[in-house]
C-alpha cells in the first residue's frame, strides 16, 4: 500500500513537471499564405526539427492562403498594433515583400536583420538580392525538363540560341505555356527579351518603364515567331504550368520549361517518368526568385523568431528544401552534401535573373499575343 502511494506521488509529480514544461514553452507565431506544399513542409519537416533543437519554443503556424489579403492583412494588423502598443500576435512571416506598401517602409514595420542577429545569413548567395528586412530561405528557378529516352544528354541545349535551334530541328517536341498563365512559360518569353537586349537583366528596374527598351521587344517576337510552327501542335500553348508538365509526363513532347520546385517534386512523386532529367541554360539561366521571410519589429518574441530564421538557413534545412519540396537553396550549393550536388549538377547556378513585371510585364504579354501567338485569343 505504501509503495502504491509512493508511485502515485511520483507520477503526479512527473505529470506536474511535464505540464509546467509545456506551459513554459514560448510561442512563435508564424503566418504563411503560400501553397499547400509549403505549409505541409512547415508542418511535417521544419517545425518538428526546430522544436526538437529548441524545445523552449512552440511554433504556432497559421495558414492564411485564400483568406482576404493573406499575409498582407496580418502585416497591416501588426502596423496598427504599433500605434496602440498591442501585441501584434505575429512573430514571423513565412513570405513577405517588406516594401510592398510604403506605410510599412515609413513605419519601419519589419526588423532590419544582420549577420550578428542571424549568423547563417553569411552563407546566403548574392543572387537573392535581399533587402535588409528580408531573409531568403528557399528559391525556385525555371529549368528545362526533358525525357532522356528521346533526348541525349549531349544534345540538350546549353544556350538560348541553341534551344531555339533544337526546337526547329525537333518540331512538335517542345512546348511552353502562355506567359500570362504561368511563370515557366513567362520565363521562355522573358529569356527571349533578355537575349535581344544584351543578356543583361539589370536593365529592367522594378517600377520603371523604359520605352526605348520596350521597343526592342520586337526583336524577341521575331525569335519566338521563328519557332512558333515548331512548338507542340503548331503553336498550341497550354494555359498553365501543370498542363505543360502533363504533356511531358504522357509523352506528347520531349522537352519543356518547368519550375524547379514543381518539376522536381513531380519527379519525386512519380508523376514524371524516371527518364526525366533537368538542365539549365549556361549562357544566361531562366528567371527565378526567392521566398523572403520577415520579422515584425514589434514582435514580442524576436529572440525565437531570429532563432527560427537562422535555423531555416542551416545546411540541414537547406538540404531538406531541395530534397523535400524541390526548391533551390538560398545558400551556396557547396554547403550541401557532395552527392546532392552531383545529383543536381546540371541545374546548379548562382545566377538567378529576375523579371520586374509592371509595365515591362504588360508589354511582354501584349506583345507576345499580338506578334507570336496570333492564333490564340488572350481571353481564352
Amino acid at each position: 500500500m505504501k509503495l502504491r502511494l509512493i508511485l502515485l506521488v511520483v507520477c503526479i509529480a512527473l505529470l506536474g513537471a511535464l505540464s509546467v514544461s509545456a506551459q513554459d514553452r514560448t510561442p512563435i507565431y508564424v503566418y504563411t499564405d503560400s501553397d499547400t506544399n509549403i505549409s505541409d513542409f512547415w508542418t511535417n519537416t521544419i517545425i518538428p526539427a526546430f522544436e526538437a533543437e529548441f524545445p523552449q519554443y512552440e511554433v504556432i503556424l497559421t495558414i492564411v492562403r485564400g483568406v482576404g489579403g493573406g499575409n498582407a492583412d496580418i502585416a497591416n494588423r501588426a502596423l496598427a498594433a504599433m500605434t496602440t502598443g498591442d501585441d501584434p500576435q505575429v512573430d514571423f512571416f513565412e513570405t513577405m515583400n517588406t516594401d510592398a506598401q510604403q506605410e510599412w517602409v515609413d513605419a519601419e514595420l519589419f526588423l532590419a536583420v544582420t549577420e550578428e542577429m542571424v549568423p547563417n545569413l553569411a552563407n546566403v548567395i548574392p543572387a537573392t538580392n535581399r533587402l535588409p528586412q528580408e531573409m531568403p530561405y528557399r528559391g525556385s528557378q525555371v529549368l528545362l525538363a526533358y525525357n532522356s529516352d528521346n533526348v541525349a544528354a549531349e544534345d540538350v541545349p546549353t544556350t538560348y540560341a541553341g534551344l531555339l535551334e533544337w526546337i526547329k530541328n525537333n518540331p512538335g517536341q517542345f512546348v511552353y505555356n502562355r506567359p500570362d498563365k504561368g511563370g515557366s512559360g513567362a520565363a521562355m518569353v522573358t529569356r527571349a527579351i533578355f537575349e535581344v537586349t544584351g543578356q543583361d537583366p539589370s536593365k529592367f528596374v522594378p517600377g520603371e518603364s523604359d520605352e526605348a527598351l520596350i521597343a526592342e521587344f520586337s526583336k524577341a517576337w521575331e525569335l519566338l515567331g521563328s519557332v512558333h510552327d515548331s512548338i507542340y501542335e503548331n503553336g498550341a500553348y497550354p494555359a498553365g504550368n501543370t498542363p505543360v508538365l502533363e504533356l511531358l509526363a504522357n509523352g506528347s513532347v520531349s522537352m519543356i520549361t518547368a519550375w524547379s520546385d514543381q518539376g522536381l517534386q513531380a519527379y519525386n512523386l512519380g508523376v514524371l517518368p524516371e527518364t526525366t532529367r533537368f538542365a539549365q541554360l549556361q549562357d544566361l539561366p531562366f528567371t527565378g526568385g526567392y521566398a523572403f521571410s520577415a520579422i515584425p519589429s514589434n514582435s514580442t518574441n524576436q529572440e525565437g523568431a531570429l532563432a527560427l530564421a537562422n535555423f531555416l538557413l542551416s545546411a540541414e534545412m537547406q538540404q531538406a528544401i531541395v530534397e523535400t519540396i524541390g526548391g533551390f537553396p538560398s545558400v551556396s550549393w557547396e554547403m550541401l552534401p557532395a552527392e546532392l550536388q552531383s545529383q543536381y549538377t546540371s541545374v546548379i547556378t548562382d545566377t538567378v535573373p529576375t523579371w520586374p513585371g509592371g509595365a515591362y510585364g504588360a508589354a511582354m504579354v501584349e506583345g507576345w499575343y499580338n506578334n507570336v501567338a496570333t492564333n490564340i485569343d488572350p481571353s481564352s
